[in-house]
């Protein structure tokens, strides 16, 4: 059939195509033009340029033997990932911009440009599986990879069972290692250049340089307290968007011990810190729900919970609530539960669902309950 692969230029989307194209498919690569605020020369970052990646990325499709279309995403990028990530600093909050753009960018505007160019499928470079129904009437159900070390199914729960349909997972029993070895074997890995952990609008990594040259609105607001649990001042902070619950570099208190960022308050401009101890929850609060694996449930269920993607699932209690969130309660405290981080419920190897970690939790602190 023929597959469009989302080429991103990096050796997994690369090997993946090769993949797709050893099976016997009929490839087009498609390559996602995104939405860059590092200016195309110049730049002191070591990026990439747009046109320096899109031409690398044809000579790289030339030798797969697989036409290559750029795509032009920005307008949609910056308005259903940019935005949303400006927005949420904003108010007090850490956001996953990945799992925006998945759901959103790549298997939403993407996906429709490769439908409309013939493809029957939509395949990307991630490290997950995809079970087809067992019935007629059954759900895809959406798999951690093989490869638990690289697993990437915490940044997918956001698909439809639509676009779980069209997605194809070349690499989901593969491993890191052998996408590495592939690459040498071949002689691809001079023409893949060193892959990047960090945002990929972000490339240096620091998102508080990112607001303040690109959305100084977000960055604009005074200075404000910094308060311990007991409610008494220690100190001043230099604007919210610097901090990120959990952190602790930064906060320039002197004291004994360190202090952790706890709480961001945006509407008193409130710093709450505290001792490490006083990171641990039992309890939180996800909204903004979407079910992939299972129709939405009506009672609670056992599952594993992942706070953010180097966490440990941990295993807990979902309870659907009814103003449509779920509170989240974990059999062990959990250390640095994060607001606008996602939290993705796991049954064994399957993603449940997830959602986005609310502000709000349901056991108060000793400050909230002062209030």
């Amino acid at each position: 059939m023929r597959v469009a692969i989302a080429l991103s230029g990096g050796m997994d989307s690369l090997r993946a195509a090769w993949l797709l194209r050893e099976a016997g498919h009929d490839v087009v690569a498609l390559h996602m033009r995104l939405f860059s605020p590092v200016p195309a020369s110049g730049n002191s970052t070591g990026r990439e340029s747009d046109e320096d990646r899109e031409s690398r990325l044809q000579a790289v499709a030339s030798r797969l033997g697989i036409p290559l279309f750029i795509v032009d995403c920005r307008e949609v990028f910056e308005r259903c990932v940019i935005r949303p990530f400006i927005e949420a600093y904003r108010n007090g909050l850490t956001p996953n911009p990945c799992v925006l753009c998945n759901p959103a960018v790549k298997f939403g505007f993407l996906l429709e440009r490769a439908l409309a160019m013939g493809a029957e499928k939509l395949a990307t470079g991630h490290y997950v599986r995809k079970r087809d129904p067992e019935s007629p009437r059954g759900r895809y159900l959406l798999r951690c990879g093989a490869d638990a070390r690289k697993d990437q199914s915490y940044f997918l729960y956001g698909l439809s069972q639509d676009q779980l349909s069209r997605a194809l997972f070349p690499l989901g029993d593969e491993t890191k290692e052998s996408t590495r070895a592939w690459a040498l074997a071949h002689g691809f890995d001079e023409l893949i250049p060193e892959e990047s952990q960090e945002i990929c609008f972000i490339p240096s990594g620091d998102y508080r340089r990112f607001l303040q040259d690109y959305a100084p609105e977000a960055t604009d607001g005074p200075q404000g307290p910094i308060r311990d649990t007991s409610g008494a001042l220690i100190g001043r902070h230099r604007g919210l968007f610097r901090y990120t619950v959990g952190q602790r570099r930064g906060i320039d208190i002197p004291s004994s011990a360190p202090y952790y960022v706890l709480e961001l308050d945006p509407r008193t401009n409130t710093l709450w810190v505290g001792r490490s101890h006083e990171l641990l929850t039992t309890e939180a609060v996800v909204g903004r729900l979407n079910w992939v694996s299972i129709a939405p449930p009506g009672e609670t269920f056992r599952a594993a919970v992942r706070i953010r993607h180097q966490h440990q699932p941990a295993p807990a209690q979902v309870t659907p609530l009814p103003d449509g969130t779920a509170r989240v309660r974990f059999e062990a405290p959990q250390r640095a539960v994060t607001p606008g981080q996602a939290a993705v419920f796991y049954r064994d190897d399957v993603v449940l669902g997830g959602g986005v970690l609310q502000k709000k939790t349901m056991e108060p602190t000793p400050h909230a309950r002062r209030a």
